[in-house]
């Protein structure tokens, strides 16, 4: 087959605070790890998504979160996220620091969920920065949250992450403190409303097609081969 003769252009549509996006992240690129062999390569950007645009600064716990929303019972929360740290772990095994053990999930009962919409506003940032910057804070705003339990509405939380993603720590406290890129933000979230995504992960690729879910690394290997051989 004769790859794409260019990179594939994936909008990786997502919030900081969807487990199943990290598990998505994870899939997407082991998936294109193993693709590169045949020439598949692809420029990732990150779009912005609110799971809880509406969560207060205080956010609220995460078992009560789940039952309010989905109506799941404490045990059966507690059994999804089991679900979700195993596929994170499997997903992960082969990217990041922690070569080999995977993306490490530490929520539980005292976990909170938080609003995201500044940690949005620094990835916006990030990207002006660079692709590689951004997506080197997507995973530091992961970790702060899944790893580290850390409040996401907190501007010193969000300008560690921005450090541990080797950008500027005093650029990105300024950017929130200015209330930088607000309404490209809220704009990027409309617009993605609009193409009907109602849900995360959303992959998008070349703008048309849709890969749904935090699905395994063979469902998007599978996808992304049959659409770079479209392109060609």
């Amino acid at each position: 087959m004769t790859a794409s003769p260019k990179p594939l252009q994936i909008d990786f549509v997502s919030d900081v605070v969807c487990p199943w996006c990290v598990v998505g992240l994870g899939g997407l690129e082991t998936a294109l790890g193993a693709l590169a062999a045949e020439g598949i390569t692809a420029e990732i950007h990150f779009q912005p998504f609110e799971l809880n645009p509406d969560m207060a600064p205080e956010g609220e716990d995460i078992t009560e979160h789940i039952g309010r929303k989905y109506g799941a019972t404490p045990e059966q929360s507690a059994k999804n996220r089991a679900m979700i740290r195993d596929r994170a772990a499997e997903a992960w095994s082969n990217l990041g620091p922690d070569d080999g053990k995977g993306f490490e999930m530490r929520m539980g009962e005292t976990s909170r969920i938080w609003n995201t919409f500044d940690a949005h506003r620094l990835l916006h940032w990030a990207g002006t920065v660079g692709p590689a910057e951004q997506r080197a804070l997507k995973e530091a705003l992961f970790r702060a949250h899944f790893t580290d339990n850390r409040p996401l509405p907190d501007a010193e939380v969000l300008a560690d992450a921005a450090e541990a993603a080797g950008l500027d720590r005093t650029e990105a406290a300024r950017v929130l403190a200015d209330g930088r890129y607000a309404a490209e933000v809220r704009e990027a979230e409309a617009l993605w409303r609009s193409r009907g995504i109602t849900g995360v992960p959303a992959v998008v690729v070349e703008g048309k097609y849709l890969i749904s879910g935090g699905q395994p690394a063979a469902v998007f290997e599978e996808a992304l081969r049959k659409i770079a051989g479209e392109g060609t």
